[in-house]
């Protein structure tokens, strides 16, 4: 694979089809009631820019404030995924000045040098301002998508209007902390969201990428000193802070003591993410995954939701015991999951959705200061099933 190609918040890559971005400067014209980030942290220990291109502009046809998904459908509003671009370059102010760090970052990675290519802050600021804004817009894609799963019990009665608890694994790099925030921003539009919860679990230290993308998200967008006031009484937040709480966890997922697991992943967890996170924990122990999966299982609660997205195709593939005989993800997933074993209670999940290969392209309209890429993945989605159920 080529080190320009899109590497993953947790490691694992995909193929990639560039878009390019480039930024035009303008002025923007638990559940905690302060909505801060808490750092909590515990035992860890793993885990080419092209020539300049006119600025895309938004399509004359049809409804334009809409991206348009593969059916013609709408999906995302277009603004609000240039506010979640917006929180990054915000955040991170991304630059052709990163570029050397950007191949420093890329050379580590395409030697599977994990440990190095986040062992510096400059590396995790610059990997999220260069790589976890397409995939934060392509999650919040599968969020609204999954929309009618994840806020639905599994009798059919809404989930809305509660404290909706998420614990995203391998989750540090900060796309899963704006997908959250453009999630929550639209459950409040269309009033089934009320407060959300998220705990971030990565090896590497992502506390502060963490911490300043939750800010940014709370916080209204500056202004011009000229702005009208009209503009001003305009001007709000993604998400308002008292509905959005984050916290953030250094651990190693794959030697995680259970007590700290069931401090995180409790009885009222709505939601784990694997996002781009299963095939790289496969590819470093098999047996320490499954585990990993079958302690998931005993710790979520009867109508919690289990999302894997990661690449698809070859690329999520894993080798085991010096053989080299390969096992798709997706089957092992399946295996221990679905009850490739028999077991006495009955199967303990249900696949609710899977697709082995889909596209999420950027679409046209959209400004960042540098490149960036659309996403090729696949979903699965599962629902936990309670013992009566299951019987």
């Amino acid at each position: 694979m080529s080190p320009d190609q899109h590497p993953s918040a947790s490691t694992a890559r995909i193929r990639s089809e560039t878009h390019h971005l480039y930024y035009k400067p303008h002025v923007d014209v638990s559940c905690r009631g302060d909505g801060h980030v808490e750092m909590v942290k515990g035992a860890a220990s793993r885990k080419s820019s092209g020539p300049k291109q006119p600025l895309r502009t938004a399509s004359k046809t049809g409804d334009s404030r809409f991206v348009r998904s593969v059916d013609g459908k709408p999906s995302l509003p277009l603004d609000l995924q240039q506010r979640c671009l917006n929180i990054f370059r915000d955040a991170f102010e991304p630059g052709i000045g990163d570029s050397s760090i950007v191949q420093e970052v890329k050379g580590h990675l395409y030697n599977r040098d994990f440990a190095a290519a986040f062992a510096k802050d400059e590396y995790l600021r610059v990997y999220a301002g260069r790589w976890s804004p397409a995939r934060a817009l392509g999650y919040l894609d599968v969020l609204h998508g999954l929309q009618a799963q994840l806020v639905a019990h599994g009798d059919g009665s809404k989930a809305g209007n509660e404290c909706m608890r998420v614990v995203c694994l391998g989750g540090g790099a900060g796309s899963e902390v704006v997908a959250l925030a453009g999630w929550l921003s639209m459950l409040f539009e269309e009033d089934v969201g009320s407060m959300l919860h998220a705990h971030f679990v990565d090896v590497a230290s992502w506390n502060v990428v963490v911490s300043d993308l939750h800010h940014q998200a709370i916080t209204a967008p500056q202004l011009s000193k000229y702005a009208s006031a009209a503009a001003r009484e305009a001007n709000k937040p993604l998400v308002q802070g008292g509905a959005f709480f984050c916290a953030f966890h250094q651990q190693d997922v794959l030697d995680w003591p259970d007590s700290e697991l069931r401090s995180i992943v409790t009885p009222d967890t709505r939601l784990v993410t694997l996002l781009f996170t299963l095939n790289e924990l496969y590819s470093t122990s098999l047996a320490k995954t499954q585990q990993l999966l079958s302690r998931l299982t005993d710790a979520m609660p009867a109508d919690s939701c289990l999302l894997v997205v990661d690449s698809p195709g070859s690329y999520s593939t894993v080798s085991f015991n010096s053989t080299e005989k390969r096992y798709p993800m997706l089957w092992l997933l399946d295996h221990l999951l679905l009850g490739g074993e028999a077991k006495p209670a009955g199967p303990q999940w249900e696949k609710v959705v899977s697709d082995g290969s889909r596209w999420f392209r950027l679409p046209p309209g959209l400004e960042y200061p540098i490149e960036l890429e659309n996403m090729r993945y696949q979903l699965h989605l599962y629902r936990r099933v309670n013992n009566i159920e299951a019987g």
